[in-house]
């Protein structure tokens, strides 16, 4: 069984590395990713031409730009960033299969067995600087038995520790004492452990298997992923490096400073294990189809389609899902992307179901010098759970009916979806509320069920329904005679009421600030069913108003 090797990448330039690469121009100017932490604004990422002018992550930015007013900043795209660190992921996956992210700007990649593929430890790593510098970025690594040493070499290899009056150093020791500093071994004073290449070479960073010891005495406590409160404190007594803590009875550490300390250091040394957990990458559902001659007619295109309708749909039902977008890509020989996308009123798994849908947005595809691949993909899937009903035998059969008029519901949507848009065809759904024009929501009728049985109205409620418009009436409760409405003159000939309605008093609404409502069902000589009401009056003057309209 061979020795377990980790390598640790961190990219401490990522935020701005990641603009240089979309943005070139800006190469030799100083850049700074500018990011609130705790309601200040901060440096997150700098660029090599902003650390060479004195900057610091974490500075603020004003103290930033009083040192170098000519800096160029951009705001910190956390989404970005962790869309690029994925992307590294993926790349990370040539040298081994089991890699995990460590965000924000890290990864985490287990080499056991692996490293001999690429010609040993030491030729891997130079692959992986060489990789990352024709992708512009700046990596330093890590390799050792364990997680946490590998973290440590990556951001700490070639570190002393921070200066502290300990007393340590040979200058805050009494004179009596100095003559026996040179007879120190220089390792004991802070120099590499015999065996161990100079830290500050990348063979520095590689600790050899069984000597993570070694390797980590010399490194700062920072490098155990203490907390900054804690280092100052092991600083206080003395306790600069690892060599120093891993000395100290563990009893009294774990008493003083919480047993966080000690098990740090304990994974560090590989007495705690500390796995690589991979992280699980997402299924991905495309097929793509390369030409021998280009294409340019539609029936060309569905021929295509027709090839690699199928095969996807097929691993769509193998993994229990439906596509709720299809997308279908055209490369022409000019290297042009031409791109439709169609989506679902349900998930679906069924070709003859998305393949009409396809079928009508071809025209919109510009073949120009040809088509020479097609790719087909649905970025969007939901499950698909199948359906079982029990109960009474009526019951059963009205479901069995919802059921089978469901497709062709959803594929009348699909199909105007595919015209018009999926958010511009909606359907109402009963919603808790009193008041007339709240009991019902609007919702989208793609990511949505057809309501079932709505609440009954205490009274007839009209079919159209609209804002309040005033009307010309004796101010009385009760209609007497003629009213005027829409520049109309109306006599009514049947009423039929009051329904009173008062506002919701845990609310403010405009609308209702006329008071208390009294609702009449109103027939005119010319037919009309009108829905008038007569407000009471509160904070806005009442009188009469029309709302609806039978039919």
């Amino acid at each position: 069984m061979p020795n377990r090797r980790v390598l640790s990448l961190w990219f401490p330039r990522l935020g701005a590395e990641r603009l240089l690469r979309q943005d070139r121009d800006v190469l030799e100017r100083p850049l700074a990713v500018v990011a609130d932490r705790g309601g200040a604004q901060v440096l997150s990422s700098l660029s090599v031409a902003a650390e060479a002018a004195g900057l610091r992550a974490g500075q603020p930015l004003r103290d930033a730009l009083a040192m170098f007013p000519d800096l160029l900043t951009r705001s910190e795209n956390a989404r970005a960033d962790a869309a690029l660190l994925a992307a590294l992921r993926r790349w990370a996956g040539r040298f081994s299969p089991w890699v995990a992210e460590e965000p924000p700007a890290a990864l985490l990649i287990d080499l056991t067995g692996c490293a001999h593929l690429f010609g040993g430890e030491a030729a891997l790593m130079r692959q992986v600087e060489a990789d990352c510098a024709d992708l512009g970025l700046t990596v330093r690594a890590g390799l050792a038995d364990t997680v946490g040493a590998a973290w440590a070499l990556a951001r700490f290899a070639g570190q002393a520790a921070d200066p502290v009056r300990s007393g340590d150093a040979i200058d805050q020791e009494a004179r009596a004492t100095r003559s026996r500093a040179a007879k120190r071994r220089h390792w004991e004073r802070g120099g590499a452990p015999p065996g161990l290449p100079a830290p500050d070479t990348p063979a520095g960073r590689i600790a050899p298997p069984g000597r993570t010891r070694a390797a980590l005495d010399p490194l700062p406590v920072a490098a155990l992923r203490l907390s900054a409160e804690d280092t100052a404190s092991l600083a206080r007594l003395g306790l600069r490096r690892i060599g120093d803590l891993a000395g100290q009875p563990r009893a009294g550490l774990a008493r003083r400073f919480g047993r966080q300390l000690v098990r740090r250091l304990d994974q560090a040394m590989g007495v705690e294990p500390e796995p690589v957990s991979p992280a699980k990458p997402a299924p991905r559902f495309a097929l793509r189809l390369s030409l021998p001659d280009p294409i340019g007619l539609e029936d060309d295109l569905l021929a295509g389609i027709d090839r690699l309708l199928p095969p996807l749909c097929a691993k769509l039902r193998t993994a229990g899902l439906g596509a709720r977008l299809v997308r279908l890509q055209a490369e022409r020989c000019d290297r042009e992307m031409q791109e439709i996308e169609v989506g679902l009123a349900r998930p679906s798994a069924d070709p003859d179901r998305i393949r009409p849908l396809l079928a009508l947005k071809l025209d919109r595809i510009d073949a120009g010098p040809g088509i020479d691949r097609l790719r087909l993909s649905a970025p969007r899937t939901e499950a698909v759970h199948a359906r079982q009903h029990k109960g009474h035998l009526d019951a059963a059969r009205a479901a069995t009916t919802r059921r089978d008029a469901g497709p062709v519901l959803d594929d009348l949507i699909g199909r105007l979806g595919a015209r018009v848009g999926m958010e511009a065809i909606t359907r109402l759904h009963p919603a808790d509320s009193h008041i007339p024009e709240k009991t019902a929501t609007v919702l989208a009728a793609a990511w949505s069920d057809p309501a079932g049985d709505w609440p009954r109205a205490p009274t007839p409620r009209p079919v159209m329904i609209w804002r309040p418009e005033p009307v010309s009436a004796p101010d009385t409760p009760r209609l007497t005679g003629p009213f005027r409405w829409r520049r109309r003159s109306l006599t009514p000939v049947h009423t039929r009421g009051p329904e009173r309605i008062a506002p919701e008093w845990w609310l403010d609404d405009p609308a209702w600030r006329s008071g208390v409502r009294d609702y009449w069902d109103v027939v005119t000589e010319d037919g009309a069913r009108l829905w008038l009401f007569y407000a009471h009056g509160s904070t806005r003057s009442g009188g009469w108003f029309c709302q609806g309209a039978f039919g």
